[in-house]
């Protein structure tokens, strides 16, 4: 598997914690920026997508 790349949201501090996304081929990859080494949850595309509509809708 290739390095997976994380990025913080942008409305988040560079010294503030956070969760973090990365882009999968067929999905998302989700994990706390305090604690990366302990690893990241996957997400399928159709579950992130319902998230994020759902995220979107909630602002």
């Amino acid at each position: 598997m290739t390095d997976i790349v994380f990025r913080k949201s942008s409305y988040s501090g560079q010294d503030q914690d956070c969760v973090e996304v990365a882009d999968l081929p067929c999905g998302a990859a989700v994990r706390d920026s305090k604690n990366p080494a302990k690893g990241h949850f996957p997400f399928p595309a159709a579950e992130w997508t319902a998230f994020l509509s759902s995220a979107r809708e909630q602002h």
